[in-house]
């Protein structure tokens, strides 16, 4: 497996600037569209440096790769040791909002990835149904879950409500007064997503 080399006391910073470039340029176009050579001039640093820390194209999108499913997992999972969510669909809700306004980069590349359907996208929607069915086992293990719920669909359908939202921003933007990532819109889907969860798939008591 490819790793960064990190060398040198500059090694960090020059590493997450090709990174992030990196990041930005395969959301926007695609591996196969993107070149080494661009990537260094998004990053204003020379190929020469692009290859030292990662060696070749695959080796940088390794690295994107592990830092988008680190992103992911480290903002929507709750930190280690805290105490559960008093409202634990406001506290999902909060943890999706929060990553979609803070890692607008990740974000397109995960909704690129899944849309080309690589396997980091596979990989990234797996981690989420995960996170998403552990979630639903804890609220039917709390009695919390609607009669009759299909416990299968109660994890899929907030991944697709709020995948959807994010592949299809474009489109929501031309009936929204503003972006969609903006906080404003980012509340409104966020309490819009909520009732239609809790309406649904939660006791009324929950």
């Amino acid at each position: 497996m490819s790793r960064p080399n990190q060398s040198g006391s500059a090694a960090p910073a020059s590493v997450e600037k090709i990174r992030d470039a990196a990041l930005r340029l395969l959301a926007a176009r695609g591996a196969a569209a993107t070149s080494l050579r661009e990537v260094a001039d998004a990053a204003g640093v020379s190929i020469g440096l692009v290859q030292h820390h990662f060696g070749t194209k695959a080796g940088l999108i390794e690295a994107v790769d592990a830092y988008v499913v680190d992103v992911v997992r480290n903002t929507l999972n709750p930190p280690p040791g805290t105490a559960p969510d008093p409202d634990s669909v406001n506290g999902v809700g909060s943890r999706v909002t929060a990553m979609i306004a803070d890692h607008t980069d990740v974000v397109d590349y995960m909704s690129r990835a899944l849309m080309d359907n690589t396997p980091i996208g596979a990989r990234i929607f797996d981690a989420l149904f995960a996170i998403g069915d552990a979630r639903w086992q804890r609220r039917a293990e709390q009695g919390q879950i609607a009669e009759g719920l299909d416990r299968t669909w109660a994890a899929l359908n907030p991944i697709l409500l709020s995948l959807g939202a994010l592949i299809l921003r474009p489109h929501l933007e031309r009936h929204l007064p503003e972006p969609f990532t903006t906080r404003t819109q980012l509340a409104r889907w966020e309490d819009a997503v909520n009732t239609l969860i809790r309406q649904g798939q939660l006791r009324p008591e929950s």
